[in-house]
């Protein structure tokens, strides 16, 4: 009699725990459904997720590579050219806090987007930009934005808007490179960590300087403090 009871007793709470968890289960696919991506090509990954994971509604940039044909490229393959893979950032975002046309907003005016040959001291295939849009609603807002960027800049903008690409994650070791205390033992300033060496790459390679020189104050990120 004391196993029928316990057994009796034990069912509604296992009841009760599959409702909770199918709750939660449910609640998390409704966080993941409410966020969005873009893709975007500015020249180095490292600065575009830099700047992007300041902006407020964005939840993360990651680094990696598309627009090219070959299938889970490295780092090595990309930069030596030939695979027609660009560098990428891909930026999850809440539509609630930030739209997508504010993002291609700032996208341009982040970046030379009169710059067919890569940016600023990065050159090359891999380095140039473009947006590649997941869907029409996409494409229309970055239409919109190259429009008016090009207006407000008085010049031709060359960055293409490319429809849907597989993104291929670059390797770890690339990742929130801009804010890692990881020690690397060869840089072209010596040993540093991964964020110094960031830094004085960003700063070397002329990328805030350039910048300013085309957006002026409208260049949202130039000089921020990393």
């Amino acid at each position: 009699m004391r196993l029928r009871f316990s057994m009796f007793n034990f069912k509604p709470v296992v009841l009760i725990l599959a409702m909770v968890l199918g709750l939660i289960v449910q609640k998390s696919s409704i966080v993941a459904q409410s966020n969005d991506r873009i893709l975007v090509a500015g020249g180095c990954f490292w600065c575009v997720e830099a700047d992007f994971e300041k902006v407020r509604g964005v939840i993360e940039a990651e680094s990696g590579f598309a627009g090219g044909d070959v299938a889970n490229p490295t780092y090595k393959q990309v930069v030596r050219g030939g695979t027609g893979h660009l560098e990428v950032v891909q930026i999850t975002f809440d539509p609630d806090q930030v739209t997508v046309r504010q993002l291609y907003d700032l996208f341009f005016r982040s970046v030379d987007p009169t710059d067919a040959g890569g940016q600023f001291c990065d050159r090359g295939e891999s380095y140039a930009t473009a947006i590649f849009s997941l869907n029409p609603d996409q494409e229309a807002a970055a239409i919109a934005a190259r429009a008016a960027a090009q207006a407000d800049l008085g010049q031709a903008i060359v960055t293409p808007i490319r429809g849907a690409a597989t993104f291929y994650l670059a390797e770890a070791y690339h990742q929130d490179y801009y804010k890692s205390d990881d020690l690397v033992l060869l840089t072209r300033f010596g040993p540093s960590s991964k964020a110094n060496a960031y830094l004085k790459y960003r700063e070397a390679c002329g990328r805030d300087a350039r910048v300013l020189e085309l957006w002026g104050d409208a260049a949202p990120f130039a000089n921020l403090s990393y």
